[in-house]
């Protein structure tokens, strides 16, 4: 039996042939697009910024994360399908830079555009690698400036959700330090504390620190989960009126913190921004090596004055189906 008569009796078209007559490139070109989690609004501003820019251009867009941030091996496995399933395209927002590395050059080596955002992995970038970042230096900066503002230049503070692997984090931390002692030797770092993607522990964390440090009067938490942790601690002692909180990581429902003045203020990233600007760039290059890029995007400051602006509505929009 010659091929085209088992073709004919099978019903069966090998998948070789298919892409021999309908030509290398052809068809719509798909972009994965794979945030930290599904469970925070911040990335839901990417899925928005993405959305706005793949309609006109005429790109699908398929969107998945793992429920949590802890289930890395979720978000690799994710990653892997994107090369699996040959797609053009990736725009990845990594919960973890050590474990995505092998993903990430694996999709580089299959020659899938590969953005990635928020936070940076240790591979510089290279062809068919850009990132697209938060400036995570000036994160420090601002919520040091802030804080020593609000001490008046003076007092001891609490950081409270680090993430020890986070590259990010680590950068902040240090600018953050940095900061402090340069333009506000007396404002103290009292407690540093790693951070935890469960609820209860967040709080708990919290809580000890304040109940070992009563002489604390500034915290600068670095995740959504972190600040939720040190609000519920600091309104179970009677101390939202006396301890300022600073976060960083926006959400829905901590914007309404602030609004409330539960919370001093909350650093924002422009994620919408990195989402809109990573598609914008796989557009530009889809029919041909994406060049090795890096772009910081500047956080912003959300406070009481400015929670109800128009961009602070654009950073944490969740209805990625009506545009900011």
């Amino acid at each position: 039996m010659n091929f085209f008569d088992y073709t004919f009796r099978t019903g069966f078209f090998p998948l070789c042939m298919l892409l021999l007559t309908a030509g290398c490139h052809r068809g719509p070109y798909r972009v994965a697009v794979i945030p930290r989690t599904t469970a925070l609004t911040i990335w839901e501003a990417v899925h928005a910024g993405v959305e706005f820019a793949a309609r006109p251009a005429g790109i699908l867009v398929y969107w998945n994360a793992p429920t949590s941030e802890d289930d890395i091996q979720q978000q690799a496995a994710l990653v892997d399908r994107v090369v699996d399933e040959h797609y053009q395209g990736l725009i990845l927002a990594p919960d973890q830079p050590l474990a995505l590395m092998a993903p990430v050059r694996r999709a580089i080596a299959h020659g899938v555009h590969t953005v990635v955002i928020a936070s940076p992995l240790s591979i510089p970038a290279q062809q068919d690698l850009a990132y697209i970042v938060n400036d995570d230096e000036a994160t420090g900066r601002m919520a040091a400036r802030r804080l020593g503002e609000v001490l008046h230049g003076q007092g001891q503070v609490a950081v409270l959700g680090v993430n020890p692997e986070s590259l990010s984090d680590l950068a902040i931390l240090h600018a953050f330090e940095s900061e402090l002692a340069e333009h506000f030797p007396q404002v103290v770092i009292a407690d540093r504390r790693t951070g935890t993607h469960n609820a209860t522990e967040a709080q708990q964390i919290a809580d000890e620190v304040l109940a070992t440090h009563p002489a604390i009067r500034a915290v600068f938490s670095l995740s959504a989960m972190a600040s939720n942790g040190a609000i519920a601690a600091l309104q179970g002692r009677d101390l939202t009126e006396k301890v300022k909180l600073i976060g960083f990581e926006q959400s829905v429902e901590l914007g309404n913190e602030v609004r409330t003045g539960a919370m001093d203020a909350l650093i924002a990233e422009d994620t919408y921004e990195m989402g809109h600007r990573a598609l914008v760039l796989l557009a530009k290059y889809r029919s041909g090596h994406l060049p090795a890029q890096e772009l910081r995007l500047q956080p912003v400051l959300l406070t009481r004055e400015n929670i109800d602006s128009p961009l602070a509505k654009r950073l944490m929009n969740r209805d990625w189906g009506r545009k900011p």
